[in-house]
């Protein structure tokens, strides 16, 4: 049986699902893992910076750990290249949350190209990369030949296939509350929940323009609004809460864990219709919720759900969508509540936290030559 391994987890951005992710990892991992983490805001200081700071701390350890784990906001070849010799050797295991390669912009003209670098030295100073889905790890891979035929002249060769010959994919973890009771039935409309960022990416548009639709045609519906919000908003948000005021049971970021998972076990049916999702953890809570999901064929989404269910859960088209929705919200659910049941609790961490202990015992076993 491997030893319990000391593992230093660096978190430059440690909010969202960057805390839970670490939270969740710590908790049901059979290794010690002891979390150092800077407060999550100004993201672009923290992944300038954060390497000088974190490199001092360990140089600084009166005992050396037998892994580093760190996250994407952190500049794994300044950091690395920050230790002194007697620790420099140790095993680094970067988790991708995101990159800065094609984590979308409303204007191209506002990538900084030095942020996308970062995310590629890291990769290459990194000892083994995770991606949290199959879909980021692939977008991002692919992504670096196009990248680099913007370089003048000396481009670099091979990176793509060195950064995949190092990676792989480990999805999330969720933790529903200990003892969440199954939905109880309900009286009155379907009940619908939007859980996500309240940012243009997440295509709020389309979700709520399709209620003003619905809501005019006089369909029957609730709403419960959740997720993060931020000083630049989309507009719809207030249209919303204005037209759809007559059906939203709820409407705003919900003040604790407790209240969340309770709000989102109220509803029927989770929506998303991203444009941009590198996972979907809001997704799969909404189903370990036991809400039945209405989400895009497009992103991780596939990955995340059997092939068994995709025709009844995708859509491919803004109006499949509509179309879809007004049928979920008329008609009963489909009958395929234990297998959505049986694939939320696959992400739930008691299950998930093995994986990624295979993956450390790996990379200290047979640690890089």
């Amino acid at each position: 049986m491997p030893k319990q391994l000391d593992i230093l987890a660096l978190e430059p951005y440690m909010t969202g699902s960057h805390r839970s992710f670490l939270d969740g990892l710590k908790k049901h991992s059979k290794h010690k893992i002891e979390i150092r983490g800077l407060p999550g805001r100004k993201w672009k200081w923290r992944m300038r910076a954060s390497a000088i700071g974190f490199a001092q701390e360990v140089s600084e350890r009166e005992s050396i750990p037998d892994l580093i784990l760190a996250s994407d906001y952190l500049d794994v070849a300044a950091f690395r290249a920050l230790l002194p010799a007697g620790v420099r050797d140790i095993p680094i295991l970067t988790y991708f949350h995101e990159n800065q390669l094609t984590y979308p912009v409303q204007d191209e003209m506002e990538r900084d190209f030095q942020f996308v670098f970062t995310n590629i030295t890291t990769c290459l100073a990194s000892d083994r990369v995770l991606f949290n889905s199959a879909f980021h790890r692939e977008q991002f891979i692919g992504a670096i030949p196009e990248f680099f035929k913007r370089m003048p002249d000396h481009v670099p060769a091979g990176v793509e296939q060195e950064i995949r010959a190092k990676s792989g994919v480990q999805h999330l973890g969720i933790e529903p509350p200990e003892g969440m009771s199954e939905p109880e039935s309900r009286v009155g409309p379907p009940t619908l929940a939007w859980n996500h960022r309240w940012e243009y990416d997440k295509n709020p548009e389309l979700f709520f323009h399709t209620l003003f639709e619905l809501d005019s045609k006089g369909v029957e519906f609730q709403l419960v609004v959740l997720g993060e919000s931020f000083r630049q908003t989309p507009q719809v948000f207030e249209e919303a809460k204005q037209r759809l005021a007559h059906r939203i049971l709820h409407y705003g970021f919900a003040e604790s864990r407790e209240d969340y998972w309770r709000l989102l076990k109220s509803a029927d049916i989770v929506i998303s219709t991203s444009i941009h999702d590198f996972f979907g953890l809001s997704v799969v809570e909404g189903i370990a919720a036991g809400c039945f999901p209405l989400l895009p064929m497009r992103l991780a989404y596939p990955e995340l759900l059997p092939n068994t269910v995709h025709a009844d859960c995708f859509f491919r088209t803004d109006d499949e969508f509509a179309a879809r929705l007004e049928d979920l919200l008329v008609h009963p659910l489909p009958p395929i509540a234990i297998r959505l049941k049986a694939a939320a609790k696959g992400f739930e961490w008691r299950h998930r936290a093995p994986d990624y202990d295979r993956e450390f015992e790996a990379l200290t076993t047979n640690p890089p030559e």
